[in-house]
């Protein structure tokens, strides 16, 4: 008998388990029951990540103004805010740092207006990686994307766990102006990474520029390695000469409203302190492995790989300005006689095609090769095509000015 009770006891306990489900898994059955059949592959995503498995329901991040195959232009997509109500710690870091200004630093662009729409809203081109940035309502309402936060934890499962890992960072830094993932990969670094697996023997993106999991992510230098104001008098020269080839000051050397677009882009560190405060929290990352004085003899030779490059891009800036003071190339309508490196590959001279190949591809390289530990970057694919590309910007400023005489 005491078996007999202790069994049907228990087969009453199985019942309720089984009919009385997980609220959580109640909230969400009638999303997950319809999205089984139109997007299995979402709904498997959802379940096994953390949010699925903790009760989140589908309308906590989308709204319940959808509930069928009727009303679907009502689904709310997620935004960074969404996730603010969980991650409050995470957001207030993201939004301080660089991520976070991505779509404005490529809409402040001066030619992004005139690319084709699948290429930034349709995020097929710059706005694909760009998204992660916030933008305003109109740009949301344009691509209907949702929420930055799942350009590294990929949605519906959310993963911390892949996010952690460097590959996440993979499709956006790789390629023509920053590729990280190529430099640091083949680096003695990245090297011991793709050996041994995830030991945590070798740093990773998160391990330099996610310290502790803070979503800040932040450098000393910025994405185009300039400073303001800088103690070295030649290569605060430079330094000038590239500042007006960005047109952040006129070719008087007079701040232009650009700046303004600059400094909101986080483009440039304008005060020592800020600049500091990145490269000594660099510093104590690099200090867990190597000695305080070879960590900061490393980043101060990589400092002086970007004067080295500074210097080459300076000379070929101030030849192609010259075209333009004899005018020889005239200025749009609008702006200085002055070459803008702003604009990119919609250059309209051959000249100025390869001095934005310069600056925006083997300057980069230069210069982020050397802080990624990476001296093959530094030397074939920077500073040696940087060399290459001002004995071409020479021979063929010569060709011009010869042409224009006969003319």
């Amino acid at each position: 008998m005491k078996k007999t009770a202790l069994f049907l006891s228990l087969m009453a306990a199985l019942v309720i388990v089984v009919i009385v489900p997980d609220p959580g898994f109640a909230a969400k059955s009638a999303c997950i029951n319809c999205h089984r059949n139109v997007t299995p592959n979402i709904v498997k995503d959802f379940l096994s990540g953390e949010m699925g498995k903790n009760g989140i329901d589908c309308s906590d991040c989308h709204g319940d103004g959808h509930t069928g195959s009727g009303d679907v232009s009502n689904v709310q997509l997620p935004t960074e805010k969404t996730c603010q109500q969980c991650h409050e710690d995470q957001y207030d870091q993201y939004m301080s740092g660089k991520h976070a200004v991505a779509w404005l630093a490529m809409v402040a662009m001066p030619k992004t207006g005139i690319q084709p729409h699948a290429y930034i809203q349709g995020l097929k081109g710059c706005g694909g990686c760009h998204k992660v940035g916030v933008r305003d309502e109109a740009a949301k309402a344009d691509s209907r994307y949702g929420s930055p936060c799942d350009s590294c934890h990929t949605r519906h499962k959310f993963s911390k766990a892949e996010a952690q890992r460097p590959e996440a960072c993979r499709t956006c830094h790789m390629g023509f102006d920053h590729p990280q993932w190529e430099m640091w990969s083949s680096s003695k670094h990245g090297v011991i990474y793709l050996t041994e697996g995830d030991t945590g023997r070798a740093p990773k993106c998160q391990t330099c520029h996610m310290q502790d999991g803070d979503h800040r992510v932040m450098t000393s230098w910025g994405f185009l390695a300039l400073r303001l104001p800088e103690a070295d008098e030649e290569w605060m020269g430079y330094r000038a000469t590239i500042l007006k080839g960005l047109h952040v000051l006129d070719p008087e050397g007079n701040p232009t409203p650009r700046l303004d677009v600059v400094k909101a882009g986080n483009l440039v560190r304008l005060t020592s302190e800020e600049w500091q405060a990145e490269r000594d929290k660099m510093l104590k990352t690099c200090s867990k492995c190597h000695s305080r004085s070879y960590a900061k003899t490393s980043l101060v030779n990589a400092d002086a790989m970007i004067k080295e490059a500074d210097k080459l891009m300076a000379e070929a800036i101030e030849i192609v300005a010259d075209l333009y003071k004899r005018g020889i190339i005239e200025p749009e309508e609008g702006k200085a006689a002055y070459p803008d490196l702003l604009t990119f590959y919609d250059a309209r001279t051959p000249v100025e095609q390869i001095l934005y190949v310069m600056f925006l591809e083997h300057r980069m390289r230069a210069f982020q090769g050397a802080f990624h530990m990476n001296p093959d970057y530094v030397t074939w694919y920077g500073l040696a095509e940087m060399k290459k590309d001002l004995v071409e910007i020479k021979f063929e400023a010569e060709r011009m000015v010869r042409e224009s005489q006969v003319m």
